[in-house]
């Protein structure tokens, strides 16, 4: 079993989340403290790259939904990328793929924040 990291740089306007390992109700709790602090910030747009995540729970998946409310009324949004084929199966089994725009790179859903 692997940990869990989060890693969150400034890029353009855009907090990038790059998160990896496993997000379960063991580590959820990590990811809610993040996006906390982003959006305690004053910044809403908020960019969650899956590229080294290996596993999600259904905690992991509320994080998302806990906080999608306060980032949309703020004018920002939950962008997501670079999810690997057993990730973004999960999201798109539940729907999310009609509440969040997933891309398959980071620099496209930068871009997508521009519009």
């Amino acid at each position: 079993m692997s940990g869990f990291k989060i890693d969150t740089k400034k890029e353009e306007s855009v907090s990038v989340v790059r998160i990896s390992g496993f997000l379960d109700a063991h580590t959820a709790h990590e990811l809610e403290a993040e996006f906390q602090g982003i959006t305690s910030k004053g910044d809403y747009k908020i960019l969650v790259n899956f590229a080294g995540l290996d596993y999600i729970s259904s905690a992991g998946l509320g994080v998302f939904m806990g906080f999608i409310e306060l980032v949309r009324e703020n004018g920002g949004d939950i962008k997501m990328c670079e999810m690997n084929v057993k990730i973004y199966k999960i999201f798109d089994l539940l729907g999310f793929p009609n509440l969040y725009e997933i891309f398959d790179t980071q620099a496209e859903a930068i871009e997508k924040f521009k519009d």
